[in-house]
């Protein structure tokens, strides 16, 4: 029998030219993508970089002290930027910062919003005034001129106090410091803080405070304290304005007045 050893030679040939340039069209695909995005990070890299900060919120320190806390400035490559690590360093150095965001606004400009912690209170170690805010993070040792807007806590033993760290006690008592958290929550969400005096936290199960150079209020444990403020404004608001005396709403179900 006879065998066209040419036509089994030409279809070999279309054969390996077909498979070599489906090999080569199986990478041009990938690697058009991995150009396009190599361009992309370089323009990126090259062009987008920072001309514009904006910092809003912020009270208790300038912009410059904010900015320079996230290390951030002109120049710096937008696209790069760690806003994670940023933020991690704005706590570490700046105390009065509760919270704080970092976004990037195309093409070239980075916004920075703060929302900073308001000192409430104090409490004395070594002699010394320290002030703390609602959730009890240590802001800093107290000036003159904060001291008369400031609650005075008393009876609590504090430990060693780390600015910018939640207070602690030198028993490491957490439920106290809890306690104490709660109280002053409680007296900035419900507007009470600036008409309160000194908090007494020497006996645990029967706290109390002066307010408004008027009334002694008893809160006694730490048990149901939303609730208790809650009985404390309605009191508040029922009495005249010569009376003067003791709320009592340590039994959490019921509230007293005793007029002095």
């Amino acid at each position: 029998m006879a065998f066209n050893t040419r036509t089994r030679k030409h279809r070999i040939d279309n054969t390996d030219r077909f498979s070599l340039r489906d090999y080569l069209n199986s990478f041009s695909g990938p690697l058009m993508f991995f150009v396009v995005i190599v361009s992309v990070i370089f323009v990126l890299s090259v062009f987008i970089r920072v001309s514009d900060i904006q910092v809003e919120g912020n009270v208790h320190y300038t912009d410059d002290e904010i900015i320079q806390a996230i290390d951030i400035e002109e120049g710096d490559n937008l696209f790069f930027f760690d806003r994670f690590a940023a933020l991690s360093r704005v706590f570490a150095k700046l105390p009065y910062v509760r919270e704080v965001s970092v976004e990037r606004s195309l093409p070239n400009k980075v916004i920075i919003t703060v929302e900073e912690s308001q000192a409430l209170a104090y409490i004395v170690l070594g002699g010394e005034e320290w002030t703390i805010d609602q959730s009890c993070k240590v802001l800093g040792k107290a000036t003159e001129e904060e001291l008369g807007g400031l609650i005075p806590i008393i009876g609590v033993n504090p430990g060693t106090l780390m600015i910018g760290e939640d207070l602690t006690t030198a028993d490491g008592d957490v439920k106290i410091v809890a306690y104490i958290a709660e109280v002053l929550y409680q007296l900035e969400e419900r507007g009470l803080y600036t008409q309160v005096g000194t908090i007494d936290f020497t006996d645990p199960k029967n706290v109390s405070f002066d307010y408004g150079d008027k009334f002694t209020v008893i809160l006694g444990d730490s048990s149901k304290v939303e609730y208790k403020f809650g009985m404390l404004v309605s009191v508040l608001q029922q009495l005249l304005v010569g009376d003067v005396g003791i709320i009592d709403v340590s039994s959490a179900s019921v509230a007293r007045f005793m007029p002095k």
